[in-house]
This record gives structure tokens, C-alpha cells and sequence, in this order.
């Protein structure tokens, strides 16, 4: 992977860069604040962004502003927010791009390096990928169930298993159930949700969406 760090400190910009470099991934630039990641995002265009989300100068949340103007300049580029922090008003809005190429990892919870690989992995390649301390809190920002009141409880379930970025398969392990099974309540779900099959949109981020944006 060809990949963009945007990190203040100093410390955890340079141990994410060993990290990678030391797993064969290329990292293309290192910078500590949001107008430098804007720059070195237009001049690499990366294969993904880490970026901290309390970033210099208010240190609130100015890592997750740049990461909605780094894809409104350049759709589809994938980002990772990686912070200690959650923020739950732009987080949402980042989602609500209708398109996949986003993650929001917590630090004090990624336990493996090669988790957190993993999942820069799996969001460079187009998924979503969401802690699922990240999901609870978006969640408690939302104020009713919404259209999510015709869901089953079961569905409700697999829907917050993906808002984490499971897969069918993992969700069935979880849920012990048949990836038949899981995919037949996920059919569902599109349906109850009015998210017909379309060659474009990602029905699998929508859902999510309605489902964090729910009662909003």
C-alpha cells in the first residue's frame, strides 16, 4: 500500500511509519498537520490516509474536517481516523459520503499491529471499518429508532455487527448462524430499508449509515 500518515505527535507519526515500511508498505508522506496532509494527499494521491483526528492548531477536530475536505477534493480516497478521541458530528458526516474507503479506529483498543494493519488493509481495498466503541458512541448521538423500528431484533444485531465492518462470515461466526442465514437477514434489511441493488451505490455503507444516523 501506498500510504499518507497525518499524526501531531511526532512519537506515533514515526512509529507508524516504521511499522508499515517494516510490513513492505510504502509510505509516501508524514506530516503533523491538516493543510500539510491536504498537500501531500494532492501531490501522492496515497492508497490510503491515517489520520489523527485532534490535530494542531485547537487540537479538536481538525484531523476529521481535513480527512471531509481531503474526499471532497479527491472522492473516493480511502481514510482511517485514528485517534484516542471520539467525534461523533463529523464522523457521521464522513459516512454520509455514500461510499466505502472509511475506517475509525480507536488506539487505546487496536491490541495487535497486525490488526491494525489489517483494517488499513481492508479500507484502502473500498470497506468500512468502524471500532465498535465508535459505533456505541454514534449511536448515542442518534435520538429514536427511527426507520430502523420495522428491523428485527436479530436484524438489528447483524446491523450493528456490520456497522463494526464484519464480514457475512464473521458474522455468522459471532451469531452462531449459517452464512446462508446471515445473508438472507441482510437481504432483509436492504429491503426494510428501501436500499434497492444499484450498480453505483454501497448498500452495505448505507445501511450503516441509516443505521448510526437513525432518529437524527
Amino acid at each position: 500500500m501506498r500510504v499518507v500518515i497525518a499524526e501531531d505527535s511526532g512519537i506515533l507519526r514515526d512509529g507508524l511509519r516504521y511499522l508499515l515500511v517494516d510490513r513492505g508498505h510504502q509510505v509516501l508522506a508524514a506530516v503533523g498537520d491538516p493543510e500539510a496532509l491536504r498537500a501531500a494527499v494532492h501531490e501522492h494521491r496515497p492508497d490510503v490516509a491515517v489520520i489523527d483526528i485532534r490535530m494542531p492548531p485547537t487540537y479538536t477536530d481538525e484531523g476529521l474536517r481535513a480527512a471531509l475536505a481531503v474526499r471532497a477534493a479527491h472522492p473516493g480516497t480511502p481514510v482511517l481516523l485514528f485517534s484516542q478521541y471520539v467525534e461523533t458530528r463529523y464522523a457521521a458526516q464522513l459516512l454520509a459520503g455514500g461510499a466505502g474507503g472509511v475506517g475509525y479506529l480507536l488506539k487505546d483498543r487496536v491490541a495487535e499491529v497486525g490488526e491494525f494493519v489489517d483494517a488499513l488493509t481492508r479500507v484502502a481495498g473500498g470497506a468500512t471499518v468502524l471500532d465498535p466503541e465508535v459505533v456505541t458512541q454514534l449511536l448515542g448521538a442518534a435520538r429514536g429508532p427511527g426507520e430502523l423500528a420495522g428491523l428485527s431484533e436479530r436484524e438489528r444485531t447483524v446491523l450493528a455487527l456490520m456497522a463494526e465492518g464484519r464480514s457475512n462470515a464473521a458474522i455468522a461466526s459471532t451469531l452462531f448462524l449459517s452464512v446462508g442465514a446471515v445473508e438472507k437477514h441482510i437481504t432483509s434489511i436492504f429491503g426494510k430499508l428501501g436500499l434497492p441493488p444499484t450498480e453505483t451505490d454501497h448498500r452495505r455503507v448505507l445501511a450503516v449509515l441509516r443505521y448510526l444516523q437513525s432518529g437524527s
